[in-house]
């Protein structure tokens, strides 16, 4: 009994005593600072799913890009969308080689809109591609059927969905250029994306031109996408601006990397969104599944199609351009013209007439950029060629070091 008595006195003393450093809980664990990042941008990508009406709506009604030409400096497309846009041009390129005939352009429209949290930030949540190919400016301002077509697809969506119809890609399905996209708006792009504009900017609605080359894309193993939106008329930029953003003085190049109406439009930065939960998905098909198919796969330069078009490449790219004329300059319509055996109308506007070079100029600007062109040739092909040695060496030495 005395024992039993000392042990409770002795806990009724333990209790009043507060504990000391080492007597004291371990503290939950904090969760770590990469942590804490990690899940801050699983909620604002998922975030991009989701549309807060009262926002959208007074965002539509203050409509502060009427004020300020550049107000939109993002574009946040999901999955779905750049998917859909990418199969849509690939069709349109394998149906117009079945045929016989060049690739051909596609056109849709993108579901949408600004982004209530984010000002300068347009998000494109969907696509529908439109049944037309080759012309398609003029066919959505001559064609009947495809008019009707989206009238009832919009009237569609205002019943099913919260975004709106914001605006239209199409593709631009010429010869792979080793030194830049063909990402760009024509002139003829130019008065549908602006009269585009003038109608739906002023409802709430700012209108979004994106542009695909489908060609480069497959060829470079990622998408290459430009968005872009027009300058009113009365907007002036700073002169010798490019659409994104830097100052080339040769308006020669300006014409050939943008088009002739290159000081008319300007380039928004274009990036992908995903749901947190679709990321994860993709983490797993990776790290088990798709990890196989870099090995087994060959590169696109290697691909059977892709080398019997080799002499035909080399052609286009480099005998061409060594037999062309000293005074051309890619224009929009040229262009159209040579790679894709297609002239879209409209006059080409210039601002000022450049300088005619002289003869030695052009003569080391043609070699140039026929030099680019075998080179980059040159440099697809060893690089496809390395990577399926690399590949055979990993198979048939599997306890090789990755220093050796």
């Amino acid at each position: 009994r005395e024992e039993l008595r000392l042990r409770d006195h002795a806990g009724r003393m333990a209790s009043c005593v507060p504990p000391g450093p080492q007597q004291q809980q371990p503290a939950q664990a904090q969760p770590q600072p990469a942590a804490q990042e990690r899940k801050a941008g699983n909620l604002q990508q998922d975030s991009w799913y989701a549309v807060d009406e009262a926002k959208l709506e007074r965002v539509r009604a203050e409509k502060e890009w009427m004020c300020d030409p550049t107000y939109f400096k993002r574009v946040l497309v999901s999955p779905v969308a750049s998917v859909k846009m990418l199969a849509h041009a690939y069709q349109g390129c394998e149906e117009g080689l079945r045929n016989g005939s060049k690739p051909l352009e596609v056109m849709g429209m993108l579901l949408g809109c600004p982004h209530p949290e984010t000002k300068d930030a347009l998000v494109v949540a969907d696509v529908f591609p439109l049944p037309v190919t080759g012309f398609e400016t003029r066919v959505v301002a001559d064609d009947e059927s495809v008019i009707n077509y989206m009238i009832e697809l919009s009237e569609l969506v205002e019943k099913s969905r919260k975004e709106r119809l914001f605006g239209w890609y199409h593709s631009h399905p010429f010869d792979v250029d080793e030194s830049h996209s063909h990402c760009f708006l024509s002139s003829t792009d130019m008065s549908t994306q602006l009269a585009w504009q003038n109608a739906e900017d002023g409802n709430g609605n700012p209108f979004l031109a994106i542009v695909i080359d489908p060609l480069r894309s497959f060829a470079k193993n990622r998408a290459e996408l430009g968005a872009f939106r027009a300058y009113p008329p009365t907007h002036a930029p700073p002169p010798h601006q490019t659409p994104d953003g830097s100052i080339v003085r040769d308006e020669a190049k300006c014409v050939e990397l943008w088009g002739s109406c290159w000081n008319r439009y300007y380039e928004l930065k274009i990036e992908y969104f995903m749901s947190s939960q679709a990321k994860k998905i993709i983490e797993i098909l990776n790290h088990s599944f798709l990890w196989a198919r870099t090995l087994g796969a060959a590169p696109p330069s290697l691909d059977a199609e892709t080398r019997g078009r080799l002499a035909e490449r080399v052609s286009t790219k480099v005998t061409d351009k060594l037999l062309a004329s000293s005074g051309e300059h890619r224009s929009s319509t040229a262009t159209l013209s040579v790679s894709g055996g297609l002239v879209l109308p409209g006059p080409v506007q210039k601002t000022s007439q450049p300088v005619p070079p002289g003869p030695e100029q052009t003569a080391s600007a043609v070699l140039a950029k026929a030099a680019t062109a075998a080179s980059g040739l040159a440099l697809e092909e060893l690089h496809g060629q390395l990577v399926q040695a690399t590949k055979r060496y990993l198979l048939t030495h599997p306890n090789a070091s990755p220093t050796s």
